[in-house]
């Protein structure tokens, strides 16, 4: 996880959520999406050197990214997609719900959510 905690003001205090939290939260929405096989790992280098692996279930925050920006969250997303599918349709929606889903449990607000795809795998 990248950035710094984020923070909500209220009238009795203020709330912290670190970015190890949102990025939980940002795995499970995500693997729940229609489309979406897994999280995968993001790997540094040009686009054709790099390795992509499928995550087993329980290792989702590694292919997610949170970011503080002006105090509103940033997140991409490195994901698995199933063969077959629309793949910008299949992104839109990871995008769409990951957003909501994130704003509507922190209360932060979500400047971006960005949605990588790095590999498409034939399901059963």
């Amino acid at each position: 996880m990248e950035g710094s905690a984020l923070t909500i003001p209220s009238e009795l205090g203020r709330v912290t959520i670190s970015p190890d939290a949102i990025a939980q939260i940002v795995g499970r929405v995500a693997t729940e999406c229609y489309g979406v096989v897994g999280m995968s790992l993001r790997a540094p280098g040009a686009t054709r050197e790099r390795v992509t692996r499928l995550l087993p279930k329980g290792k989702q925050l590694r292919g997610i990214v949170v970011r503080n920006v002006e105090g509103a969250v940033a997140l991409e997303l490195y994901v698995v997609v199933a063969y077959g599918l629309n793949l910008a349709e299949v992104a839109a929606a990871v995008r769409s719900r990951v957003g909501y889903e994130v704003g509507r449990l922190t209360g932060l607000e979500v400047a971006a959510v960005d949605v990588h795809i790095q590999a498409v795998k034939r399901t059963a």
